[in-house]
C-alpha cells in the first residue's frame, strides 16, 4: 500500500515537471533539474534509419550531487532496440532494471519501448524506472522482434552485436554485403555480431525474411558472394564473413535453426446425451413441477385454513334462489 502511493506521488511531481520539459521533468525524486539541452545523434543517417525522433539530456543536482540523465526516442520499440546494441558501454553488467539494460557501480543504461535512457553519476532503482516509464512521453511498447532468439549466443562477443533494417546500416556495419543482395524491398531485417573460436574470431550474419521462399531466392544471391558460407534455415539466411577455418564456420552456421511454432486449435464436438439421459432429466423435470404443485397448494391450503381458525376470513354465506316467489 505504501509503494502505491509512493508512486502516485511520483506521478504527479514527474507529471508537473513533465508539462514544461520534452521528455526530462524539472524534478526527479527529489532532485533538481539545473540544465537541459537537446542529446544529438553520433550518426546521423544511421540514426535516421532506426527512426530516431528526438533526445534530451538533463543534469541534476540535490544537496552537491550530481547526475546526468539523457534520453533517446525512436519511432519504434525495433530501432531503440538496435541502437541499444550499437550503443551498449562495454564496462556495463546485465541489470534487471528492464528488458535491455546494463549498470555500473554509478550509472545505467537500458531501453525500454522506443526508448533508450542513460545515467551518469546515478543508478535509480527498479521502483524509479517504473515510475518514470508511467510518465514518460510518447511512450511505444510494441514487441521486440522474436526471431533473434534464433541467432547464436555461445561464445558471443558482447558489444558486437549491430541490428540492421536498411541499406545505410548495412554500409556501415558489413558493407561486403551489397543492398541488393539483402533485398531491403522485401523487408528484410539483419542481425550481426563476431563469435570466438579455436581459430580466431568468426562474423555471422543472420537476415530475417518475411516468408521461407523469399529466403531461397536470396540464397542463391548470398551465395555469389566471394568469400562467404551460407546456410538457410526456414525464412533464415546465415553468412560467415571470410572465416579463417571453414570448419569452425559450419559448427556456427549449425547453431542457426529457425523453429516453427505452431498453434493448432482442434474443433470439438458439443457434448450429445442419450436417449436415457433425456428421460430420466423429463422425469426429473415432471417430478419438480408435481412437486412445487404440491407445496405451494400446502402453503395456499394452510394459510387459508389458519386464517379461518382466527376468523379472519367469514364463512361464505349460502345463496337462496327464493324460487317460490315465481
Amino acid at each position: 500500500m505504501l509503494r502505491q502511493i509512493a508512486f502516485l506521488v511520483v506521478f504527479a511531481w514527474l507529471a508537473l515537471g513533465s508539462a514544461r520539459a520534452a521528455i526530462w521533468p524539472e524534478e526527479f525524486f527529489g532532485y533538481k533539474r539545473i540544465t537541459v539541452s537537446q542529446a544529438a545523434a553520433e550518426n546521423p543517417a544511421v540514426w535516421e534509419e532506426y527512426g530516431f525522433e528526438e533526445g534530451e539530456t538533463a543534469r541534476y543536482r540535490l544537496e552537491g550531487k550530481e547526475f546526468t540523465a539523457t534520453a533517446w526516442r525512436f519511432a519504434d520499440s525495433t530501432g531503440a532496440m538496435a541502437v541499444f546494441e550499437w550503443q551498449q558501454p562495454l564496462e556495463g553488467r546485465p541489470s534487471e532494471l528492464t528488458e535491455l539494460a546494463l549498470e555500473w557501480d554509478d550509472g545505467a543504461y537500458f531501453s525500454h519501448g522506443n526508448y533508450i535512457f542513460r545515467f551518469d553519476g546515478y543508478r535509480p532503482t527498479e521502483e524509479q524506472v517504473v515510475g518514470m516509464l508511467l510518465v514518460t512521453p510518447m511512450l511505444e511498447q510494441s514487441p521486440l522482434p522474436t526471431w533473434v532468439a534464433f541467432v547464436p549466443e555461445e561464445n558471443r562477443i558482447r558489444g558486437t552485436e549491430r541490428f540492421v533494417v536498411g541499406p545505410v546500416g548495412l554500409e556501415t556495419f558489413e558493407p561486403r554485403v551489397p543492398p541488393s543482395v539483402a533485398g531491403f524491398h522485401y523487408g528484410v531485417e539483419a542481425q550481426f555480431a563476431e563469435y570466438r573460436s579455436p581459430k580466431g574470431k568468426l562474423k555471422l550474419g543472420v537476415f530475417s525474411y518475411p516468408t521461407p521462399h523469399i529466403a531461397r531466392e536470396r540464397l542463391a544471391e548470398f551465395r555469389m558472394l566471394p568469400d562467404v558460407i551460407v546456410k538457410r534455415s526456414g525464412p533464415l539466411v546465415a553468412v560467415v564473413f571470410g572465416p579463417a577455418d571453414s570448419d569452425e564456420a559450419e559448427k556456427l552456421l549449425a547453431k542457426v535453426n529457425y523453429r516453427y511454432n505452431i498453434t493448432w486449435d482442434e474443433f470439438s464436438i458439443p457434448y450429445q446425451p442419450t436417449i436415457v439421459e433425456i428421460v430420466l432429466t423429463a422425469f426429473l423435470f415432471i417430478g419438480g413441477l408435481l412437486l412445487a404443485a404440491l407445496l405451494l397448494g400446502g402453503l395456499f391450503g394452510g394459510l387459508k385454513f389458519w386464517r379461518w381458525r382466527r376468523q379472519e376470513v367469514p364463512e361464505d354465506p349460502m345463496i337462496m334462489l327464493h324460487l317460490e316467489d315465481r
